[in-house]
């Protein structure tokens, strides 16, 4: 079955090859670039209003992407991206640690832990729950706006747990589709 199929051999040869084929320089440089990227495309929102929006998701590739080379230096990228955020658009420092870099982190860590892609995907989609039910009901943060209230609720979970899955599954099918056409490159 489609969900159950392993996918991380070919990721594991990619990691592999990513070790030992280039320096730690070149690994930082490229994990820097890779950070401004998550940053530019977070903070898009604030400095495009509309087609930023769209490109805001696009965060979650560049961290996503470096993760699943290398788990250390993909949390460098992280962290390096939530200091460039902290400089281009300090109100985007809230959502990006507990949602797209959130997502990025947690799918490309499960292509280190899991070989199934059911197991994949629900990594991701619990940690983008984890993340946005954090912010909801720990920090307060609207952020799913007026339509959830803050009080906890199951319903509420659920509802984000569902949309999370299905979010989760596009971003491992264009993680992986992203890996095949970059094949020789890494």
């Amino acid at each position: 079955m489609y969900l159950f199929n392993a996918i991380s051999t070919e990721i594991q040869l990619a990691q592999k090859t990513f070790t030992t084929k280039h320096t730690k320089t070149k690994k930082l440089i490229l994990g820097s670039i890779f950070a401004c990227f998550a940053a530019i495309f977070q903070s898009a929102g604030g400095f495009f209003p509309g087609i930023g929006y769209v490109l805001s998701p696009l965060a979650t590739a560049p961290i996503l992407l470096y993760v699943m080379l290398s788990v250390p230096f993909g949390a460098m990228v992280f962290f390096q991206a939530i200091i460039l955020l902290f400089i281009l658009q300090p109100t985007e420092l809230i959502v990006f640690p507990f949602t797209t870099g959130l997502l990025g982190l947690g799918i490309g860590l499960s292509f280190y832990l899991f070989k199934s892609r059911l197991s994949i995907i629900a990594a991701g989609a619990f940690s983008l729950t984890l993340g946005i039910s954090i912010l909801l009901y720990i920090l307060r943060f609207p952020i799913l706006g007026p339509a959830f209230s803050n009080s906890f609720s199951l319903l509420t979970i659920g509802i984000i747990f569902i949309f999370s899955f299905l979010y989760s599954w596009l971003w491992v099918e264009i993680a992986l589709l992203i890996f095949k056409r970059l094949r020789g490159i890494y």
